[in-house]
């Protein structure tokens, strides 16, 4: 489909646009017009040449501003910009970052120099001179997909870290399950535990080192191969979906390790696809949401309504 833009709106589709309306330096009005972006980032937008004043680029965070002008600031991608298949940058702030991870990587290094999503993520901040590292807050799977949150602050992160159940107030993962489920929904209960090879077992009792864990799940689809299922967890624990679909006789779709060898995606059909959170330092709740996977809905035939 063509579009056809006059002058004015083909500037709106590659810049954001603010008139000056008093005196002052060009840092402190981008700060106030860009509240959600830290002055790391906006010192980089500028060193990228990404603003203009009345048409001409302007690179000092100094320069002093008058009224009636005219500042732009480029929407384009800079070459600074995360640019990576492993993972997408939903939110971020001076203190934490929010990604949509894919699957097949680590959320973080099991073991020393190991790919994973915090080597990434590190790698982007050095890039662009924020002075910060990766915090890991929580994990993912290395074969799930979906949102992950990492701090920018140790303080951000042992906020979280400390009491992630009450700041992580609505987290919910959609799965492509085998079989058809008979129940339309209900709430998954056992005690987990690992075994010296590092697979998760469950009991219906606690057991010596075992860990308590609660799934709520709801069929939104079901056919005669696979059902779609929505789980919202009431505890994170390790490869605790998993189990708990094994449990019931219907292993998520390419989980090998856990009782499923069919794999007709080439990917464990699972993804995180909803993360709320209260903001560690603002307070702010926070909601991120991300479309069911394409492939899980025409497996199981059916559209994302």
């Amino acid at each position: 489909m063509k579009y056809n833009l006059t002058g004015t709106q083909y500037a709106a589709s590659k810049y954001n646009e603010y008139q000056v309306r008093e005196n002052c330096q060009l840092m402190d009005f981008l700060s106030r017009q860009m509240s959600g972006i830290s002055r790391n980032r906006l010192k980089d937008i500028l060193r990228g040449k990404g603003v203009s004043v009345d048409r001409q680029v302007v690179t000092r965070h100094d320069f002093q501003l008058k009224p009636g002008m005219v500042v732009r600031v480029s929407k384009h991608r800079r070459s600074t910009e995360l640019r990576s298949q492993w993972i997408k940058i939903i939110y971020e702030d001076k203190y934490i970052v929010v990604v949509d991870k894919a699957p097949g990587i680590l959320s973080m290094a099991a073991t020393p120099r190991q790919f994973c999503v915090k080597n990434i993520l590190d790698k982007y901040f050095q890039q662009r001179h924020f002075g910060c590292h990766a915090h890991v807050v929580h994990r993912l799977d290395q074969f799930t997909s979906g949102l992950l949150v990492y701090a920018k602050t140790i303080e951000a992160a042992r906020t979280l870290q400390t009491d992630w159940k009450s700041y992580c107030y609505d987290r919910r993962y959609i799965a492509v399950v085998c079989g058809r489920m008979k129940a339309e929904g209900g709430k998954l209960e056992s005690w987990l535990h690992d075994d010296k090879n590092y697979v998760t077992h469950s009991s219906p009792v606690e057991t010596e080192g075992s860990k308590h864990a609660v799934t709520y799940f709801h069929t939104l689809r079901a056919t005669d191969q696979y059902s779609l299922v929505e789980l919202r967890l009431e505890t994170g624990r390790k490869n605790q979906i998993r189990v708990h679909m094994a449990d019931m006789g219907h292993p998520v779709v390419g989980d090998q390790k856990y009782g499923n060898a069919r794999n007709p995606l080439d990917r464990l059909c699972l993804h995180a696809f909803r993360l709320y959170l209260t903001h560690p330092v603002t307070g702010e709740r926070l909601e991120f949401q991300t479309p069911y996977p394409t492939a899980f809905l025409r497996l199981v035939g059916g559209a994302q309504e």
